[in-house]
């Protein structure tokens, strides 16, 4: 059995054991509802939700260069890169 944190237990599950339930019986939408206080703005959540920033432009001319063949990639500024930050090739 699992209990609840604190020492009076005063979670939604003991409220609703000390009310008991009993087989068949419906079950009320309200106790099993938690509040939820509205919370001040907060700017982070609300830039997470809308996604990562996106430059489409440039994401569109790299998709055009690979598919005609003419994106290329500088493999030593890529290892001097990875290099630096400590990224070391797997496998």
């Amino acid at each position: 059995m699992i209990n609840s944190i604190g020492p009076t237990g005063t979670g939604a599950v003991d409220a609703i054991r000390s009310q008991g339930v009993q087989k068949g019986a419906p079950v009320e939408k309200a106790a099993l509802k938690t509040e939820v206080s509205q919370a001040a703005p907060n700017p982070a959540a609300e830039l997470a939700a809308s996604g990562p920033p996106v430059d489409t432009d440039k994401v569109a001319k790299i998709r055009a260069a690979i598919l005609n063949g003419s994106y290329s990639l500088d493999i030593q500024a890529i290892a001097n890169r990875m290099v630096e930050i400590d990224i070391l090739p797997r496998g």
